[in-house]
This record gives C-alpha cells, sequence and structure tokens, in this order.
C-alpha cells in the first residue's frame, strides 16, 4: 500500500511538469486505460446479446406442439409402442409433447375428439365409422390394428377349439360393445345362430370374473387383452377362436382426428403419424423395451409379464396380407371398405347415409 502511495506522488509531480504556460489550453494526461480490458468489456456486452438473441430463437424454433392422444381403453400392452416413441423421443423429435391419456371405451375416445377435447385418440375403426355416419366431424389416419383382435376365448381345458364347439356353452359378453355386434356376423359364418349359446350379461369386469368363476365357459374379448389378463389371474391357458380367422375382420385400432384438422394443421399429423410408424417399428423390433418404457412413464399400467404377453400377442395383427411389407399403420382401402359393409349390414349404420370408404379415413399424412 506505502508502495502504491509513493507511485501515484511520483505520476502526479511527472504530470505537473507538463502544465502548459498560463492561458494556453491544459493538453491534459489521463491515466492510460488498460486496453484489453476495455476489449473483453465490449467482447462479454456483445457475446451476451448474442446469446439472449439465441436463446430466443431456439425458444421459438424448439417450442413442442402439445399433443394429446387419448387411448381406447385403460393402458394394456396393445399401446407399449406410443410410450416407447416418448422415451426414446421420437416424438420429441417430431417438435410434439405427446400427453398419453387413458380411455374408457372407443365410443368415449371417439367422441372426444369429435368435442375437440384431445387432439387425437386411438380407437376401434368399426366404432368410428358409426359415430361418423351420424355426422361426428372424425376420421381415421392411420391404422396399427389391421386384423381384428376380436375373439370367443375359454379355457383351454374346455376344449373348444373350433367354431362347431361352442353349440351348448355359456357365453359372457356386454351387449352394445363393439365384440357383442360382431357376435352375429361372427355366427352366421360358421353356420351358428342365438339359439346354439345361452348367453351371460356384465360389463368387462363381470364377463370375466363369470368365465374365472366358472359361471360361463367362455367371453367375448380381445385376444391381447382378456386372454393375458385371465392367465395372470388363474395361471390357466386359455384358448382363443379369432373373428378374423373366419372372415369376420374389421379394421381395429386407429388414429382418429377431426376433420377439420386435415386442412388446418396437416404438418402436424404428417409429423405425428412420422414419429408412430416409428414407434411401432421400433416396439416391433423390441418388444420388451417398448414394455419397459411403458412401466417407467406409467408405472401402474400392469405386471411386466402380462403386459409382455399383451404386446407379443399384438405383433401379429398389426398387418393384413395385403399390407405385410407397408410401413405400420398404412392400411389397405379394401379392409376400409369391407369394414363399412360390415357395419351396414350388422352394426347399424344406415346404408342411405353411410357414404363411400373414402368419407372415413385419408392416407395422406402417413410416411410413404
Amino acid at each position: 500500500m506505502i508502495r502504491m502511495e509513493a507511485r501515484r506522488a511520483d505520476v502526479s509531480r511527472r504530470v505537473s511538469t507538463l502544465l502548459p504556460i498560463s492561458g494556453a489550453r491544459p493538453n491534459t494526461v489521463r491515466p492510460a486505460r488498460p486496453a484489453g480490458m476495455a476489449r473483453i468489456a465490449r467482447a462479454m456486452a456483445t457475446f451476451a446479446a448474442g446469446a439472449a438473441l439465441a436463446l430466443g430463437m431456439a425458444s421459438t424454433a424448439h417450442a413442442r406442439d402439445k399433443v394429446t392422444l387419448m387411448l381406447n381403453w385403460y393402458t394394456y400392452g396393445e399401446h407399449a409402442p406410443f410410450y416407447l416413441g416418448v422415451e426414446r423421443g421420437y416424438f420429441a423429435a417430431e417438435n410434439i409433447d405427446l400427453d398419453i391419456q387413458e380411455g374408457r371405451g372407443s365410443a368415449v375416445t371417439v367422441q372426444a375428439v369429435a368435442a375437440g377435447s384431445t387432439t387425437l385418440g386411438y380407437a376401434d375403426v368399426s366404432t368410428m365409422i358409426k359415430a361418423a355416419a351420424k355426422g361426428a366431424p372424425v376420421v381415421t389416419v392411420g391404422v396399427m390394428l389391421q386384423k381384428s383382435p376380436a375373439s370367443v376365448m375359454g379355457f383351454a381345458e374346455k376344449n373348444i377349439v373350433k367354431p362347431a364347439d361352442i353349440k351348448g356353452r355359456t357365453v359372457a359378453m356386454t351387449p352394445g360393445d363393439s365384440l357383442s355386434q360382431l357376435w352375429p356376423v361372427y355366427l352366421k359364418a360358421n353356420h351358428l345362430s342365438d339359439d346354439d349359446y345361452k348367453p351371460v350379461s356384465g360389463d368387462a369386469t363381470t364377463k370375466r370374473n363369470a368365465v374365472v368363476n366358472g359361471r360361463a365357459d367362455l367371453l367375448l374379448g380381445n385376444v391381447n387383452d382378456q386372454k393375458p389378463i385371465i392367465e395372470e389371474i388363474t395361471g390357466k391357458p386359455v384358448r382363443a377362436l379369432l373373428f378374423a380367422d373366419s372372415g369376420v375382420n374389421p379394421l381395429n385400432g386407429g388414429i382418429i382426428a377431426r376433420k377439420d384438422m386435415l386442412k388446418s394443421n396437416p404438418d402436424l399429423l404428417r409429423r405425428f403419424l412420422r414419429a408412430a410408424t416409428r414407434s411401432v417399428q421400433a416396439a416391433t423390433q423390441s418388444p420388451q423395451d417398448a414394455v419397459n418404457a411403458m412401466l417407467k412413464i406409467n408405472p401402474k399400467a400392469g405386471k411386466p409379464e402380462t403386459l409382455a404377453k399383451s404386446w407379443n400377442a399384438t405383433i401379429p395383427l398389426l398387418h393384413t396380407a395385403s399390407t405385410q411389407n407397408l410401413p405400420p399403420l398404412r392400411f389397405d382401402p379394401r379392409d376400409m371398405a369391407a369394414t363399412l359393409d360390415l357395419m351396414v349390414r350388422y352394426g347399424g349404420v344406415d346404408a342411405a347415409t353411410a357414404g363411400k370408404p373414402e368419407d372415413y379415413y385419408s392416407l395422406e399424412f402417413l410416411p410413404k
């Protein structure tokens, strides 16, 4: 400190000897400012301004579109691809922040899409057709389950191995659901009638319990849902007779959108379907990863073994013979025509107002 004061005094004496004579303009000598520090200060100011601008631009560029996907039911193995897509960042890569919500049946999901309370839905295509035929502004933009999971199932010990074995049996079903609507078609395709079985009615839980507790021999259910659950509960093998194997094969799990979205936000649809296609492909290649992703995001989804059985039972349903070499979700328009025909003949859709198959779908937004 003493040395610093002495240095300042010395500088003052030297400056005073440089002062001009009286009357002349003083040529004031200021203490020199370190040039390096000035440059650093200017550089830091420039960097800060640039960084703020860059952050603002990045925030705008990477702001993700919030998309809600309402499922057809409570979470089960069939839904695994969507969770895998979220966990692996496939939707984020398309600037989509995907929120997966459980549903309470395809009809409720389709209604939610029509009302605009969810961005997209995952629901039974037959149910969507019924709603659209009555004026709901909805369409299918992709179909994941192209082979129907609808089946009649019971314990293997019941020895029901072909449709004719249904005769004289008790069958549990839920009146009004999509399975019960297809049931008469299945019976007719196999030369059976309502007189050949005894019905037991109830909701999804009631009909499952009817089989588990021995009050029914069979139930109408999805092979990738109820079958693994009953096997988990009882530890006994279950045999299922698929409706599709008898030619009753309406399109099933589809991506449902509002019609106006096709024009108002086609880019979002394309990005979502790219990510969804990628997700289904990845889940098919890595089934266990898909199940793990589901449990990571939704730990209450179910038991790992049951979810794995469910998703593995879903994989064979992703394609028909005509779409085997196509990417997931891209379906054959002839299958949509056949589905509409089934709904007109057996599903309560009025032929006079049914319109054309093209009224119910668009393939425009799927990746090639």
